[in-house]
């Protein structure tokens, strides 16, 4: 025998909990979609384009704080964390667009904007990552076109002083070679005098020969002072110049020290090689285009899917919650007065039977105030109704 189920209780559909989870992320609401049959898959879809586009900006953006943050746990945390926004905001934008306003383009461009800032930016951490040996060894000629660049400037930095310490230790050492050249002058014009090969021609010292030997001592001693005097003023100038050299290799060793393969270095090699290389232009406007068609699928999704009976529930439903929360407002509002009102009666009516059950005992009370003014001969009547205002009159509320 089959079981004969009521009409309304025959067909009932339990989604899956990943169909759920797609529902949700296409912020579909579950209990107005189980019954629509073919809006599920639809809602299903939708759900899976930000699936997609959720996980890709969740690895794009791990793989970018990568490149600049030594720890990968960090890299992961903050992945998760941008994927999560743009989660959120493609939730949000899907969400407005309904069989109502569909045709407003507002969100749809929108997208499109966000999708072409975040789609232009992360495609080079993709291109990064695919042309990685290529990158890699353009980030290392233009390093070493930077140090270049780097010893040009400090060389330019230190010429003028150069080129002075220079010029004073190339006058030094010509004003040691002329006086050089003097004292050996002197020297064999001396020996000639002496041998008779030169000068007057007679062998032996005699007093010319002896002239030019004290000359030639005289020039000697000169030299020497010289060469001394000048050898300080050289050392200076040879150590001051080894001091600008170990300057200059020291700011080039910090400036290697600064040069690294991070994101930005391999941003800028990335822009050389698309420069230089046809072949990387294409393919990278090739993954631009492609990156912001994944950020565009859920928008572009939800647009282009037909609507059904789930979007006609939708604002059945939220009509009949608009109806039912101006009918609980109008009613909690009539409570309210009716409440008011009754109150107002009651207090009305409790004023009333106060006042009339102390009516008798406000009589005795003045009575007794009218006789002890009647036996006290030096109260006066101005005084009596003073203290019959304190003690018997009521005071007025504000």
């Amino acid at each position: 025998m089959e079981k004969n189920i009521p009409i309304s209780q025959r067909e009932h559909y339990a989604p899956s909990q990943f169909s759920e989870f797609l529902w949700w992320l296409s912020t579909a609401e579950k209990e107005l979609l189980v019954d629509s049959v073919v809006d599920r898959n639809r809602y299903r879809i939708i759900g899976m384009t930000v699936l997609t586009t959720w996980l890709f900006a969740t690895f794009t953006w791990t793989y970018f704080f990568s490149t600049i943050v030594d720890s990968i746990f960090i890299s992961v945390l903050l992945g998760i964390f941008m994927g999560f926004i743009i989660l959120t905001i493609d939730r949000a934008l899907i969400k407005g667009i309904t069989k109502f306003n569909k045709k407003r383009f507002t969100p749809l461009l929108f997208r499109g904007l966000l999708a072409l800032t975040i789609g232009t930016f992360m495609a080079q951490p993709a291109v990064l990552y695919m042309f990685d040996k290529e990158i890699k060894l353009q980030t290392s000629l233009d390093n070493e076109k930077k140090k270049l660049a780097k010893r040009s400037e400090l060389d330019t930095l230190y010429k003028n002083r150069k080129d002075e310490l220079l010029k004073q230790q190339a006058a030094l050492q010509v004003e040691n070679s002329a006086k050089y050249e003097d004292v050996t002058k002197a020297r064999a014009d001396f020996l000639s005098e002496t041998d008779g090969s030169g000068g007057t021609g007679k062998v032996g010292i005699k007093d010319i020969a002896i002239a030019k030997r004290n000359e030639y001592q005289k020039l000697d001693g000169e030299y020497q002072q010289l060469q001394k005097n000048n050898k300080v003023k050289l050392d200076t100038i040879a150590s001051e110049l080894k001091g600008i050299e170990t300057s200059i290799k020291q700011a080039e060793t910090e400036f290697t020290n600064y040069l690294n393969n991070g994101f930005l270095t391999r941003v800028e090699a990335l822009s050389n090689l698309l420069k230089t290389s046809s072949a990387l232009q294409f393919r990278y406007y090739l993954i631009v285009f492609i990156l912001m068609l994944i950020e565009l699928m859920p928008v572009i999704a939800k647009t282009m899917l037909p609507s059904g009976s789930y979007d006609e529930k939708v604002v059945l439903r939220e009509d009949m919650e608009i109806e039912m929360a101006n009918f609980n407002t109008r009613k909690e509002q009539l409570l309210k007065e009716m409440y008011n009102q009754l109150a107002f009666e009651n207090d009305q009516q409790a004023i009333k039977d106060f006042f009339s059950l102390t009516k008798d005992q406000r009589d005795e009370k003045i009575k007794a105030f009218s006789q002890q003014w009647k036996e006290n001969k030096h109260q006066s009547l101005d005084g009596l109704w003073e203290r019959m205002k304190k003690e018997v009159l009521t005071k007025q509320e504000n």
